[in-house]
C-alpha cells in the first residue's frame, strides 16, 4: 500500500508543472502573457545542451510579441501559475522545491529577432536553500508571495533592447540526470537610459552541466549548502 502510494503521490507532483504568465514594472501587473515569450504547454526543460534551455520550447523567436520599455533601475516583478489563470491554487508546486534565478541578454537589434544564443547571459538574481535546517527554498518564498519573485535591472546597464530570463529549477527528482526540470520564461524589455557597463556573460545553453552540484543533487539527504548553477550574480 505504501508503494501504491507513493506511486501516486509521484504521479500527481509530476503532473504540478507551472509557466511564467505576467511580468510587473515597477508595481504595475502588465497583464497576462504581454511581453512574454509563450511556451506551448507548462512542461520542462530537462536537456541542458538543448536550445530550449536558453527561452523555453518555441522561445528563439519573439517576433510575435511585443516589447516594453522600462527605464534603466527597474524594479521588475515574474508571476508563476501551475495553470492559465490566477486560481487560488499554490502557484506552484510545494514539492517542487530548488532556486530561483534570472538572467539578461542584449539583443544585437530587437528583442523580437533575438534567438538568446552565444555566450550573452548576464545573471542578475540567484536565491537557492535559504535554511537548511527547515529545508526552505526560494521556491516556498515564490509561492508564498503569490507566484511572484523581483529583480531591479542595474541602472549600469547601457540603453537597448533585451531578453530577460526567469528561472525556475525544480529538484525533486534531481538525484540522476535527467532529472531537474527547467522552468523558463523570458520577456522582451527595452531599457531606456542606463550607463555603459560591460557585465560578465555565459551562454545558455554551454554554461550548465548535467554533472553541475546544482543540477544533479540529492535535496533529501540532509543537504546544507547548495550552489546554483551559472556562476555568481552581477551586482551591476
Amino acid at each position: 500500500m505504501k508503494v501504491i502510494l507513493s506511486v501516486l503521490a509521484f504521479a500527481a507532483l509530476a503532473q504540478a508543472h507551472f509557466t511564467m504568465q505576467y511580468i510587473w514594472v515597477n508595481g504595475q501587473d502588465e497583464g497576462q502573457n504581454n511581453y512574454i515569450r509563450v511556451t506551448p504547454n507548462n512542461n520542462p526543460v530537462t536537456d541542458v545542451t538543448s536550445k530550449d534551455l536558453t527561452c523555453n520550447v518555441n522561445g528563439l523567436s519573439g517576433a510575435s510579441v511585443q516589447t516594453v520599455s522600462i527605464p534603466a533601475g527597474t524594479n521588475l516583478t515574474f508571476e508563476w501559475h501551475q495553470h492559465a489563470q490566477r486560481t487560488g491554487e499554490d502557484p506552484i508546486s510545494g514539492g517542487h522545491k530548488g532556486p530561483v534565478q534570472v538572467y539578461i541578454a542584449k539583443a544585437p537589434s530587437t528583442a523580437a529577432s533575438f534567438d538568446g544564443q552565444g555566450t550573452v547571459w548576464t545573471k542578475l538574481y540567484s536565491s537557492g536553500l535559504l535554511n537548511p535546517s527547515s529545508q526552505q527554498w526560494a521556491t516556498d518564498v515564490v509561492n508564498t508571495n503569490g507566484g511572484k519573485h523581483s529583480v531591479v535591472i542595474p541602472a549600469s546597464l547601457p540603453a537597448g533592447e533585451y531578453l530577460l530570463r526567469a528561472e525556475i529549477i525544480a529538484l525533486h527528482v534531481a538525484q540522476s540526470y535527467p532529472g531537474a526540470q527547467f522552468y523558463i520564461g523570458c520577456a522582451q524589455v527595452k531599457i531606456t537610459g542606463g550607463g555603459s557597463a560591460s557585465p560578465p556573460t555565459i551562454a545558455l545553453p554551454g554554461a550548465y552541466k548535467p554533472t553541475d552540484p546544482g543540477i544533479t543533487v540529492n535535496i533529501y539527504n540532509n543537504l546544507q549548502s547548495y550552489t546554483a548553477p551559472g556562476g555568481a550574480v552581477w551586482s551591476g
